[in-house]
């Protein structure tokens, strides 16, 4: 399926590794002009780097998602160096894993206020761009888990907000439906990449890598261009009847486990 998003522009919240990397690459090869956050300077610059390659707008910006005011300086400024928001993606997560004052703290930080206070910031562009009118709509896109839909012994902050974040998500459909702007989100299974969970539990605990592994009746790991090709769907016009939806995108996993 073809996706053209000329003229579009995209945030991606957490867009410097992983999936959120892969959504702004995969934003960018499109057409779309893409800016990006992170914390990590040397990540966001070798991204910055890869999107300029497409030859659209792009904009990088350091900011700790878990901080307020660094969400309130990045969404104007990203939207200033792109000429507006058509598509918001809050990608990152705290992963806060132990039941614990930390866990929770991180969780609540990262994966359900960053959502909250991006998506609020973003708004006027937002609600801008549905009243163009654009092809496919003005977006959000929010990151969630499998995790959200069944207990979790080793993570239940985690398993917790992501729960928090699919009910945001409906939500804020109904919220905003009316005025045009459209929010889903997607839900991966187990998706591995250089630096990410799975692949460090390949080497600190690779009894649980492929425990996990075999419960996916795919028989593998999840890549992050196919949870990006998927959010370029639910942004298109092609999923314009789609909304307040959590798209689940796991290769059977929940089937298997």
């Amino acid at each position: 399926m073809p996706f053209d998003f000329k003229h579009r522009r995209v945030l991606v919240a957490g867009g410097s590794r992983g999936i959120g990397r892969a959504i702004a690459l995969n934003f960018a090869a499109a057409g779309a002009d893409v800016a990006i956050c992170a914390r990590g300077a040397e990540a966001l610059e070798a991204t910055r780097a890869d999107l300029s390659r497409h030859g659209g707008r792009v904009h990088a910006m350091e900011c700790d998602l878990a901080d307020a005011n660094a969400i309130a300086a990045w969404v104007p400024a990203a939207a200033e160096a792109l000429g507006g928001i058509d598509v918001l993606v809050n990608n990152a997560s705290g992963f806060g894993m132990g039941d614990d004052e930390d866990g929770w703290a991180a969780s609540l930080a990262v994966d359900v206020m960053a959502m909250v206070r991006c998506s609020r910031a973003a708004m006027p562009w937002l609600l801008k761009s549905a009243e163009a009118g654009v092809a496919g709509g003005a977006n959000i896109i929010h990151l969630s888990s499998i995790s959200a839909v069944r207990p979790s012994i080793r993570a239940a902050p985690y398993a917790a907000v992501k729960a928090a974040m699919n009910s945001y998500t409906s939500s804020q459909a109904a919220m905003w439906c009316r005025q045009g702007l459209r929010v889903n989100a997607i839900a991966p299974g187990s998706v591995e990449f250089p630096g990410g969970v799975w692949e460090q539990r390949k080497t600190d605990n690779p009894a649980l890598y492929e425990r996990t592994r075999n419960t996916i009746p795919a028989g593998r790991m999840g890549t992050p261009d196919e949870i990006a090709e998927v959010a370029l769907f639910l942004a298109s016009p092609h999923a314009r009847w789609i909304n307040g939806q959590v798209l689940t995108v796991d290769g059977g996993q929940l089937l298997g486990a």
